[in-house]
């Protein structure tokens, strides 16, 4: 029974093998390009790696196919280069020989495509899924509303233009107290010299009217 079991798992993995190949009807492409992403740091690809990408897209499908339990053995590899570019296909958790629609493959991609980059210290253009465009990620929310930032700007110019009034009323006041001042020393100084002017005629002695009192 056991030999039967495992001649027939040895099967559906050779035909699932089979039904990879480039340019199949539900498979991809992916291209990796280490040295372009992390240049001198950048990691060996080896079979310990592709057992880790083969994990991360098994658990995309289970996430996106929700009851059904994908293994590894469910994303199946073929014409890999030392370039590292190679074609995949995912079968069905419960028949190795039958494949998974290409447009059910393609959506889980889409849905954990930044857990994906993230497991390879990657992104969307060094870490290629050829024919498939990444989701765009939602626009991010600004902590605060942007309703509120123009209320604070228009309250904050309000305020400004309130200041600068109160400043300028200020000092024109100063000005025109500083200018009443200075008018009303020049008035005192002429009084004054018009005074002593005044008292100097006064004490000049007329010769004339000496002369009559003589008399």
């Amino acid at each position: 029974m056991l030999e039967k079991i495992f001649l027939l798992l040895c099967f559906s993995s050779a035909l699932a093998n089979q039904l990879c190949k480039p340019d199949a009807s539900d498979g991809y492409k992916v291209r990796i390009s280490l040295k372009t992403a992390l240049g001198d740091d950048a990691y060996v690809w080896n079979e310990n790696e592709m057992f880790f990408f083969r994990s991360t897209l098994a658990f995309a499908m289970r996430t996106h196919v929700s009851g059904q339990r994908f293994e590894v053995s469910n994303i199946v590899v073929c014409n890999e280069t030392p370039r590292v570019s190679f074609w995949f296909v995912v079968t069905q958790p419960q028949n190795l020989s039958q494949l998974i629609d290409k447009e059910h493959v393609e959506e889980a991609i889409r849905k954990s495509r930044s857990r994906i980059n993230s497991a390879f210290l990657l992104t969307d253009n060094t870490l290629e899924f050829i024919g498939i465009q990444p989701t765009l990620a939602a626009p991010v929310e600004p902590v605060t509303p942007p309703w509120l930032i123009v209320f604070g700007v228009v309250m904050g110019a309000i305020a400004a233009g309130i200041i600068v009034y109160m400043v300028s009323t200020v000092v024109r006041k100063k000005r025109k107290k500083n200018e009443k001042t200075n008018g009303d020393d020049t008035d005192d100084e002429t009084r004054v010299k018009t005074i002593e002017s005044g008292r100097a005629a006064d004490g000049v002695y007329n010769l004339s009217f000496a002369d009559d009192e003589r008399l």
